[in-house]
Protein backbone atom coordinates (compact mmCIF):
# COMPACT_ATOMS: atom_id res chain seq x y z
CA UNK A 1 0.00 0.00 0.00
CA UNK A 2 2.87 2.60 1.09
CA UNK A 3 5.15 1.80 -2.32
CA UNK A 4 1.32 2.35 -4.16
CA UNK A 5 1.04 5.54 -2.90
CA UNK A 6 4.52 6.80 -3.04
CA UNK A 7 4.22 6.11 -6.67
CA UNK A 8 0.81 8.12 -7.19
CA UNK A 9 2.82 11.04 -5.51
CA UNK A 10 5.44 10.80 -8.16
CA UNK A 11 3.31 10.48 -10.78
CA UNK A 12 1.54 13.77 -9.65
CA UNK A 13 4.79 15.51 -9.00
CA UNK A 14 6.07 13.98 -12.41
CA UNK A 15 2.64 15.27 -14.18
CA UNK A 16 2.94 18.29 -12.85
CA UNK A 17 6.99 19.16 -14.17
CA UNK A 18 5.61 18.01 -17.18
CA UNK A 19 2.60 20.61 -17.24
CA UNK A 20 5.11 23.55 -16.36
CA UNK A 21 7.80 22.74 -18.44
CA UNK A 22 5.47 22.51 -21.89
CA UNK A 23 4.52 26.69 -20.53
CA UNK A 24 1.71 26.21 -17.78
CA UNK A 25 3.92 28.67 -15.29
CA UNK A 26 3.64 32.17 -14.47
CA UNK A 27 3.69 33.18 -18.53
CA UNK A 28 3.52 32.24 -21.62
CA UNK A 29 5.53 33.98 -24.42
CA UNK A 30 4.36 33.95 -28.02
CA UNK A 31 5.52 35.72 -31.12
CA UNK A 32 3.28 37.25 -32.93
CA UNK A 33 3.13 38.69 -36.56
CA UNK A 34 1.64 41.36 -38.94
CA UNK A 35 1.57 40.73 -42.62
CA UNK A 36 -0.24 42.35 -45.75
CA UNK A 37 0.47 39.58 -47.89
CA UNK A 38 -0.76 41.53 -51.11
CA UNK A 39 -3.29 38.45 -52.31
CA UNK A 40 0.19 35.82 -52.33
CA UNK A 41 1.71 38.06 -55.22
CA UNK A 42 5.16 39.65 -54.77
CA UNK A 43 7.54 42.20 -56.20
CA UNK A 44 8.46 39.64 -59.47
CA UNK A 45 4.48 39.63 -59.91
CA UNK A 46 4.19 35.98 -58.79
CA UNK A 47 1.62 34.62 -57.16
CA UNK A 48 3.39 31.96 -54.16
CA UNK A 49 1.77 31.08 -51.03
CA UNK A 50 4.28 28.73 -49.83
CA UNK A 51 6.89 31.74 -50.50
CA UNK A 52 4.21 33.54 -48.05
CA UNK A 53 4.74 30.85 -45.33
CA UNK A 54 8.13 30.48 -45.64
CA UNK A 55 8.59 33.66 -44.65
CA UNK A 56 6.20 32.76 -42.01
CA UNK A 57 7.88 30.08 -40.56
CA UNK A 58 11.40 31.59 -40.60
CA UNK A 59 10.44 34.12 -38.50
CA UNK A 60 8.76 31.61 -36.24
CA UNK A 61 5.53 33.20 -35.96
CA UNK A 62 2.79 31.74 -33.65
CA UNK A 63 0.00 33.72 -34.28
CA UNK A 64 -0.26 35.77 -37.95
CA UNK A 65 -2.43 38.61 -38.74
CA UNK A 66 -2.76 38.55 -42.38
CA UNK A 67 -4.17 41.12 -44.64
CA UNK A 68 -5.32 41.77 -48.19
CA UNK A 69 -6.52 37.87 -48.00
CA UNK A 70 -8.66 36.61 -51.41
CA UNK A 71 -11.01 33.76 -50.98
CA UNK A 72 -12.19 32.68 -54.55
CA UNK A 73 -11.74 35.68 -55.44
CA UNK A 74 -10.28 35.74 -59.00
CA UNK A 75 -7.59 34.27 -61.26
CA UNK A 76 -4.97 37.05 -59.62
CA UNK A 77 -5.39 34.32 -56.89
CA UNK A 78 -5.93 31.37 -58.86
CA UNK A 79 -9.53 31.18 -57.17
CA UNK A 80 -7.76 30.00 -53.96
CA UNK A 81 -9.00 29.89 -50.70
CA UNK A 82 -5.55 31.65 -49.37
CA UNK A 83 -6.19 31.80 -45.59
CA UNK A 84 -6.82 27.88 -45.68
CA UNK A 85 -4.54 27.33 -47.90
CA UNK A 86 -1.63 28.74 -45.59
CA UNK A 87 -2.81 27.66 -42.83
CA UNK A 88 -2.68 23.75 -44.44
CA UNK A 89 0.93 24.56 -45.12
CA UNK A 90 1.84 26.02 -41.72
CA UNK A 91 -0.41 23.12 -40.22
CA UNK A 92 -1.90 26.31 -38.22
CA UNK A 93 -5.65 27.20 -37.41
CA UNK A 94 -7.18 29.87 -38.97
CA UNK A 95 -10.25 32.30 -39.51
CA UNK A 96 -11.08 34.05 -42.12
CA UNK A 97 -12.96 37.71 -42.45
CA UNK A 98 -14.69 38.97 -45.48
CA UNK A 99 -15.26 42.69 -45.99
CA UNK A 100 -16.00 42.43 -49.48
CA UNK A 101 -18.43 39.59 -50.43
CA UNK A 102 -19.45 39.52 -53.70
CA UNK A 103 -21.28 37.40 -56.70
CA UNK A 104 -19.60 34.36 -57.89
CA UNK A 105 -17.18 34.90 -60.91
CA UNK A 106 -18.45 33.16 -64.05
CA UNK A 107 -18.55 29.18 -64.00
CA UNK A 108 -18.05 29.40 -60.47
CA UNK A 109 -20.27 28.79 -57.57
CA UNK A 110 -18.60 30.06 -54.35
CA UNK A 111 -18.77 34.03 -53.61
CA UNK A 112 -15.62 36.15 -54.61
CA UNK A 113 -14.66 37.11 -51.37
CA UNK A 114 -11.59 39.24 -50.06
CA UNK A 115 -10.56 40.52 -46.38
CA UNK A 116 -8.40 39.40 -43.24
CA UNK A 117 -7.05 36.33 -41.76
CA UNK A 118 -6.15 35.03 -38.75
CA UNK A 119 -3.32 31.75 -38.65
CA UNK A 120 -2.74 30.59 -35.04
CA UNK A 121 -0.57 27.61 -34.10
CA UNK A 122 -2.63 27.93 -31.09
CA UNK A 123 -6.57 26.93 -30.89
CA UNK A 124 -9.16 29.31 -31.85
CA UNK A 125 -12.20 29.48 -29.52
CA UNK A 126 -14.29 32.02 -31.19
CA UNK A 127 -14.01 34.64 -33.77
CA UNK A 128 -15.98 37.49 -35.42
CA UNK A 129 -15.64 39.36 -38.42
CA UNK A 130 -17.02 43.16 -37.86
CA UNK A 131 -17.74 45.38 -40.58
CA UNK A 132 -16.11 48.90 -39.52
CA UNK A 133 -17.88 52.10 -41.02
CA UNK A 134 -16.31 52.49 -44.27
CA UNK A 135 -18.28 55.87 -45.82
CA UNK A 136 -19.49 54.08 -48.74
CA UNK A 137 -15.91 53.37 -49.87
CA UNK A 138 -14.28 49.73 -49.60
CA UNK A 139 -15.61 48.17 -47.16
CA UNK A 140 -12.84 47.41 -44.04
CA UNK A 141 -13.23 44.72 -40.89
CA UNK A 142 -11.92 44.18 -37.80
CA UNK A 143 -11.40 40.20 -37.46
CA UNK A 144 -11.84 39.15 -33.52
CA UNK A 145 -10.49 35.93 -32.24
CA UNK A 146 -10.16 34.98 -28.86
CA UNK A 147 -6.99 32.60 -28.26
CA UNK A 148 -6.16 29.70 -26.37
CA UNK A 149 -2.30 30.07 -25.83
CA UNK A 150 -1.46 27.81 -23.36
CA UNK A 151 -4.48 27.84 -21.16
CA UNK A 152 -4.08 31.44 -21.54
CA UNK A 153 -7.14 33.37 -23.54
CA UNK A 154 -6.06 36.41 -25.79
CA UNK A 155 -7.70 38.93 -27.78
CA UNK A 156 -6.26 39.09 -31.26
CA UNK A 157 -7.37 41.63 -33.38
CA UNK A 158 -6.74 42.32 -37.17
CA UNK A 159 -7.81 44.72 -39.23
CA UNK A 160 -6.88 47.25 -42.69
CA UNK A 161 -8.43 50.44 -42.27
CA UNK A 162 -9.51 52.85 -44.69
CA UNK A 163 -7.50 55.55 -47.23
CA UNK A 164 -8.94 58.92 -45.84
CA UNK A 165 -8.19 60.62 -42.15
CA UNK A 166 -12.21 60.59 -41.64
CA UNK A 167 -12.72 57.06 -42.26
CA UNK A 168 -10.09 55.76 -40.17
CA UNK A 169 -10.63 58.03 -37.44
CA UNK A 170 -14.11 56.06 -37.62
CA UNK A 171 -12.93 53.17 -37.39
CA UNK A 172 -10.25 53.23 -34.52
CA UNK A 173 -13.17 54.40 -32.25
CA UNK A 174 -15.32 51.56 -33.10
CA UNK A 175 -12.28 49.16 -32.57
CA UNK A 176 -11.09 50.64 -29.32
CA UNK A 177 -15.20 50.16 -28.13
CA UNK A 178 -14.80 46.96 -29.27
CA UNK A 179 -11.34 46.08 -27.43
CA UNK A 180 -13.17 47.93 -23.97
CA UNK A 181 -15.93 45.18 -24.39
CA UNK A 182 -13.56 41.79 -24.54
CA UNK A 183 -11.51 41.91 -20.82
CA UNK A 184 -7.93 40.24 -21.00
CA UNK A 185 -4.82 40.56 -22.64
CA UNK A 186 -5.48 42.01 -26.46
CA UNK A 187 -3.10 42.28 -29.37
CA UNK A 188 -3.85 44.15 -32.39
CA UNK A 189 -2.31 44.41 -35.57
CA UNK A 190 -2.88 45.60 -39.22
CA UNK A 191 -1.88 47.39 -41.88
CA UNK A 192 -3.77 51.29 -40.51
CA UNK A 193 -2.86 53.10 -43.44
CA UNK A 194 -1.83 55.55 -41.41
CA UNK A 195 1.40 56.78 -40.00
CA UNK A 196 2.63 56.66 -36.02
CA UNK A 197 2.08 60.76 -36.10
CA UNK A 198 -1.17 60.44 -37.64
CA UNK A 199 -4.42 61.31 -35.21
CA UNK A 200 -5.74 58.26 -36.48
CA UNK A 201 -3.31 56.27 -34.83
CA UNK A 202 -2.97 57.91 -31.48
CA UNK A 203 -6.34 57.36 -30.78
CA UNK A 204 -5.38 53.62 -30.42
CA UNK A 205 -3.15 54.84 -27.46
CA UNK A 206 -5.13 56.79 -25.64
CA UNK A 207 -6.19 56.35 -22.33
CA UNK A 208 -4.09 52.98 -22.35
CA UNK A 209 -5.75 50.91 -24.94
CA UNK A 210 -2.93 49.83 -26.74
CA UNK A 211 0.60 50.01 -27.06
CA UNK A 212 3.03 50.57 -29.72
CA UNK A 213 5.50 47.54 -29.70
CA UNK A 214 7.82 49.45 -31.94
CA UNK A 215 7.71 52.67 -30.61
CA UNK A 216 11.20 52.53 -29.09
CA UNK A 217 12.80 51.47 -32.58
CA UNK A 218 14.91 53.52 -35.25
CA UNK A 219 12.42 55.25 -37.23
CA UNK A 220 14.30 53.43 -40.14
CA UNK A 221 14.21 49.96 -38.84
CA UNK A 222 10.45 49.95 -38.26
CA UNK A 223 8.88 51.02 -41.87
CA UNK A 224 7.16 48.51 -43.58
CA UNK A 225 6.14 50.72 -46.85
CA UNK A 226 7.58 50.06 -49.34
CA UNK A 227 9.28 47.04 -49.80
CA UNK A 228 12.71 48.30 -51.30
CA UNK A 229 13.88 51.35 -49.18
CA UNK A 230 10.63 51.62 -46.89
CA UNK A 231 10.29 55.12 -45.97
CA UNK A 232 6.82 54.84 -43.86
CA UNK A 233 5.65 52.60 -41.04
CA UNK A 234 2.27 52.24 -41.42
CA UNK A 235 1.66 48.16 -39.92
CA UNK A 236 2.07 47.25 -36.94
CA UNK A 237 1.96 45.38 -33.84
CA UNK A 238 -0.05 47.06 -31.02
CA UNK A 239 -1.11 45.58 -27.46
CA UNK A 240 -2.97 46.14 -24.31
CA UNK A 241 -0.58 47.94 -21.36
CA UNK A 242 0.85 44.83 -19.11
CA UNK A 243 1.84 42.68 -21.89
CA UNK A 244 5.48 42.89 -21.97
CA UNK A 245 7.24 42.48 -25.87
CA UNK A 246 10.95 41.80 -27.64
CA UNK A 247 12.87 40.91 -29.94
CA UNK A 248 10.38 43.28 -32.39
CA UNK A 249 11.62 42.84 -36.25
CA UNK A 250 10.75 44.13 -39.46
CA UNK A 251 11.69 41.26 -42.06
CA UNK A 252 13.70 41.98 -45.59
CA UNK A 253 11.56 40.14 -47.50
CA UNK A 254 10.21 40.60 -51.62
CA UNK A 255 7.57 38.35 -51.74
CA UNK A 256 4.56 41.14 -50.86
CA UNK A 257 4.24 44.68 -51.52
CA UNK A 258 4.66 45.10 -47.75
CA UNK A 259 6.96 44.20 -45.01
CA UNK A 260 6.28 41.81 -42.44
CA UNK A 261 6.72 42.94 -38.94
CA UNK A 262 7.46 39.86 -35.83
CA UNK A 263 7.58 40.02 -32.13
CA UNK A 264 7.83 38.37 -29.00
CA UNK A 265 5.49 38.86 -26.37
CA UNK A 266 5.14 37.77 -22.73
CA UNK A 267 1.89 37.64 -20.98
CA UNK A 268 1.28 36.82 -17.47
CA UNK A 269 -1.20 34.41 -15.93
Amino acid sequence: MLLVMVGSIFAVFFLAGNVFADGYGKEVEVNVMSYNIHHGVGLDGKLDLNRIAEVIEDAEADIIGIQEVDRYYGARSDFQDQAKELAKILGYHYVYGANLNLAPAEGREENRQYGTGILSKYPIIDSENILLNSFGNEQRGLLRAKINVRGVHVNFYNTHLGLTVNERVAQVEEINNVKNIFPGPSVLVGDLNAEPNSEEFQLLLNNGNFVDTFADEDEEDANTFPVIDPIKRIDYILTSPHIEYSDQEVIDTQASDHLPLVTELTIKR
